[in-house]
């Protein structure tokens, strides 16, 4: 029954909210484990009253504080042990030495003017590859999309980070799209919907809807 219940299956997808460091624009990965500012929880809780976000039964979360503050905002009923997953591999990239600064902090920088003229494909010098990167991301979320199968899970929720987001993106959504045309912005991500006969023989999402109108998002 529980298989049958979860042929179509509704996936959430959120970027968390904003951290300082996000709102200086700063290359944020996985060895900055800021909290989210103010600024970053008041627009969350704006975009919930709105209902922007729509309720789930299961919650999986990059172990990141700043995905774990936006979940208990967002969906706080989920955090519990039977309904919250922490998945590893959904953490940010590691963006190596450029961890933590800005473009302007970087401008200038021979290491970082390269990784720009390969136009964010290089690897992160003491970092990560972005292949690997997107693989890891990709491979994890196929490996959870098989777990809400097998569960008879109808609506998923995910609090993650950008990058996941448009790694996940780039290799599943429909139409093909590169990386970075996958971009959202703090609070803002994809309701995406599969049905489990379409995902088997295609792996591609058929169903796509953002979850904020431009104009509520930064240009």
């Amino acid at each position: 029954m529980g298989r049958e219940m979860a042929e179509e299956i509704r996936i959430c997808l959120v970027r968390h909210g904003k951290t300082e460091g996000n709102v200086r624009r700063g290359y944020i990965g996985c060895r900055t484990d800021e909290d989210l500012c103010e600024r970053g929880r008041k627009e969350l809780e704006t975009y919930k009253s709105e209902g922007r976000y729509p309720a789930a039964e299961r919650l999986y979360r990059s172990p990141m504080k700043r995905c774990l503050q936006t979940a208990e905002i967002i969906w706080p009923e989920l955090l519990g042990a039977e309904t919250c997953r922490v998945v590893e591999d959904f953490r940010e990239c590691d963006f190596g030495a450029f961890d933590g600064k800005s473009y302007a902090e970087l401008s200038g920088v021979p290491d970082f003017q390269h990784w720009v003229d390969s136009d964010g494909m290089g690897a992160f010098p003491g970092g990560e590859d972005p292949k690997d990167f997107r693989r890891r991301t990709s491979d994890a979320f196929l490996a959870v999309t098989e777990e809400l199968f097998a569960d008879g899970i109808r609506n998923a929720a995910f609090a993650v980070h950008g990058g996941t987001i448009m790694s996940v993106m780039a290799e599943f959504g429909d139409p093909e799209k590169s990386y970075y045309d996958w971009h959202v912005w703090n609070g803002d991500g994809f309701l995406v919907t599969v049905s489990e006969q379409d995902w088997r023989r295609t792996h591609r999402f058929r169903r796509i809807e953002r979850l904020l109108p431009v104009e509520d998002t930064e240009g």
